[in-house]
């Protein structure tokens, strides 16, 4: 049967397409604009979004196994719901959805309070469902290399109680295990959540130090001001989204992304090998500079 993949575009998306691929399954992704698709041979291309009723039921056709991403929008958990019901409407039970770390507790910050309602929608629903809780994703430090590499600066304030970065191939991995997992039982299984971090719990006077040793001259740390993060986002992103990255770093600063006992030993056995490192994507970039 066919794994339907939505978000098949992104950072997360783009690497999950590639690695189910690689493991022989049928794929079909879902995207608003069929003609910029960029997947390998003999992926199925549905065009819609996730408010679009008629081409999310055109998409679910044949499909057993979905994996459901949202994007960070006003509309967030209105898709997500929308998505769920036209679904279970369609005869599918076995999903893998990307949550995100924590979304249980942190229910002052929206995209986090989202995901934790949709998390509920599938075991209220009785979905067959793996739920990812990713960390903060290491790639988003492409966004500021630049001001790292330019101006001496982490500018991101991710505090000292420690992120558990995780690299989007690494979740994009899991996610192709799980959905193919699920694709290939016999029958339903019981919902599982699965915490995606990193092999290391750093600060951002750790980061800062990473980016010293690598580049050989001083890094700071911009220091604990999730107000100031406030101002820089909302110069390029609309103001209820730079508030909303606010509420998400005082997470950071006040309570950190930290593992649980057992989590990074979990994964590595799911993948079979290391995790990837903030380390090594802090070469790649310095390497490639």
């Amino acid at each position: 049967m066919t794994i339907l993949v939505t978000g098949a575009t992104g950072r997360v998306g783009r690497h999950l397409v590639d690695q189910l691929v690689q493991r022989g399954a049928k794929v079909r992704v879902l995207t608003r604009d069929a003609s910029k698709a960029n997947v390998p041979v003999g992926v199925e291309v549905a065009q819609g979004e996730m408010l679009d009723i008629d081409a999310l039921r055109s998409a679910f056709k044949g499909v057993r196994t979905l994996f459901l991403l949202n994007a960070v929008t006003g509309d967030e958990f209105t898709q997500s719901i929308i998505t769920l019901n036209v679904a279970r409407e369609a005869g599918i039970e076995r999903v893998v959805y990307l949550s995100v770390f924590g979304a249980d507790r942190a229910v002052n910050v929206p995209h986090f309070a989202v995901k934790f309602g949709a998390e509920r929608m599938l075991a209220q629903m009785g979905f067959s469902a793996t739920i990812l809780r990713p960390t903060y994703f290491i790639d988003n430090e492409l966004m500021i290399k630049d001001v790292i590499l330019g101006h001496g600066v982490y500018p991101m304030p991710i505090g000292g109680k420690g992120l558990a970065m995780v690299d989007a191939r690494d979740i994009a991995e899991v996610a192709a295990i799980e959905l193919i997992r699920r694709d290939r039982a016999t029958g339903a299984l019981p919902i599982e959540t699965i915490n995606l971090v990193g092999p290391d719990t750093l600060t951002g006077t750790d980061v800062a130090k990473i980016w010293s040793d690598l580049l050989g001259r001083p890094i700071v740390y911009g220091g604990d001001d999730p107000s100031g993060f406030e101002q820089n986002m909302a110069s390029f992103m609309p103001k209820w989204m730079a508030y909303e990255m606010r509420l998400m770093a005082e997470r950071y600063v006040t309570i950190g992304m930290v593992p649980e006992a057992g989590d990074v030993e979990r994964l590595t056995g799911i993948l079979r090998r290391p995790l990837r490192s903030y380390r090594d994507f802090a070469a790649a970039i310095t390497t490639a500079a």
